[in-house]
């Protein structure tokens, strides 16, 4: 039996929980910037309903939280638990990335 870490509740959502979360550890952001933050550093362009339907499971899982706000957009910013899995999630996939990469260039 493996030890279950926080980046297994991560990897269970998927990809677009992984990409909200790297967005949201450069700064708190409402769902529109998220989307272009996401856009202009992956290429990849999450839908509304995908990336509201990300954050709905993030939020219940406690890894990003409501910022107050006056304003009808609603920002959102990691928590340290949202912190902790994505670094998990980054330590555990860069070997295998950079294995790839290696096994490609021949």
């Amino acid at each position: 039996m493996t030890k279950q870490t926080a980046s297994d509740n991560l990897s269970r959502f998927g990809e677009p929980s992984i990409l909200i979360l790297l967005s949201l550890s450069h700064g708190p952001k409402h769902g529109y910037a998220m989307i272009t933050d996401i856009e202009a550093e992956t290429g990849i362009k999450l839908g509304p309903g995908t990336l509201y339907g990300a954050i709905v499971k993030l939020l219940e899982k406690g890894m990003i939280k409501k910022v107050p706000t006056t304003d009808r957009r609603q920002p959102y910013k990691i928590t340290e638990s949202g912190t902790h899995a994505l670094q998990e999630y980054v330590n555990t996939w860069a070997p295998i990335i950079q294995l790839g990469q290696r096994r490609l260039a021949v």
